[in-house]
């Protein structure tokens, strides 16, 4: 524990963004007996992992948790099954599209983005959070999830279908990920906010609900002693819905750390 709080003192002593470690944004929330920090991760990324070292690095080797949005099922054919029940893929027949045509707009955009992002190596497979998770398996850190994946399924099902459909396409995947690893977030800010303008229950559902029901848990969380790495997607940590922004409601100050 004391090593955990001492990684979070240069932060606190020098917060100016120029002094700040480059690399994916990342916040601690410390007290007396327990350190929550809190990763912005980017779902699906090339094979570097050159952004999973220094103090990102540090922060996960000193916590005793990983806690994740949801654990997916290891398991493909009950992450297919899961899958198919809720409607957000389409049958697997040769030429198909991967992602349903009842699927709402946010789920076919990034279902469009990863299969643009496949010819520059560009996956889930390679993305934050399962490089975290296979790091903490392979270190016996115990996994957890904010929600269930069934609780996950459901909303992105339920998420409206019409009304939503965006005037301009989105950044480019790439963009996004060099924009992740060097930890700023304009690009993801811009997003959230025409993801708002254009469907305003998208954005309550996807984004302002959840991070409310999270900064619930953490606060929740931080009665109990110990050191806990909590890794979501890194628009949950940004704008004026924040995680943090919620968790400072509640008395809470994240003071970002990289």
């Amino acid at each position: 524990m004391a090593a955990a709080a001492a990684l979070i003192v240069p932060a606190l002593a020098s917060p100016a963004p120029s002094e700040r470690p480059a690399g994916p944004a990342m916040w601690a929330i410390s007290d007396r007996d327990t350190t929550i920090f809190l990763f912005g991760t980017f779902h699906a990324l090339d094979r570097d992992t050159g952004w999973f070292s220094d103090i990102v690095r540090a922060a996960f080797d000193h916590s005793e948790q990983l806690v994740l949005e949801t654990v997916v099922p290891s398991d493909p054919a009950e992450l297919l099954d899961s899958l198919s029940r809720h409607a957000l893929i389409a049958p697997a027949t040769p030429g198909s599209p991967v992602v349903s045509s009842s699927a709402s707009p946010a789920v076919a955009e990034t279902g469009a983005a990863l299969e643009a992002g496949r010819a520059s190596g560009i996956s889930v497979e390679h993305g934050a959070d399962a490089v975290l998770r296979r790091a903490a398996t392979s270190a016996g850190k115990s996994v957890g999830g904010l929600e269930s994946f069934d609780f996950q399924l459901a909303m992105f099902a339920a998420l409206p279908t019409a009304g939503a459909a965006r005037h301009a396409p989105p950044p480019p995947i790439t963009d996004m990920q060099a924009a992740w690893k060097r930890g700023d977030p304009a690009r993801f800010a811009a997003l959230l906010g025409e993801m708002e303008r254009q469907s305003p229950e998208t954005y309550r559902r996807l984004f302002a609900d959840r991070n409310a029901r999270w900064a619930n848990w953490v606060a929740r969380r931080m009665e109990q002693p110990g050191v806990v790495f909590v890794a979501v997607g890194t628009g949950h940590l940004t704008g004026r819905d924040s995680l943090q922004q919620r968790l400072s409601e509640q008395g809470f100050r994240a003071v970002r750390i990289s």
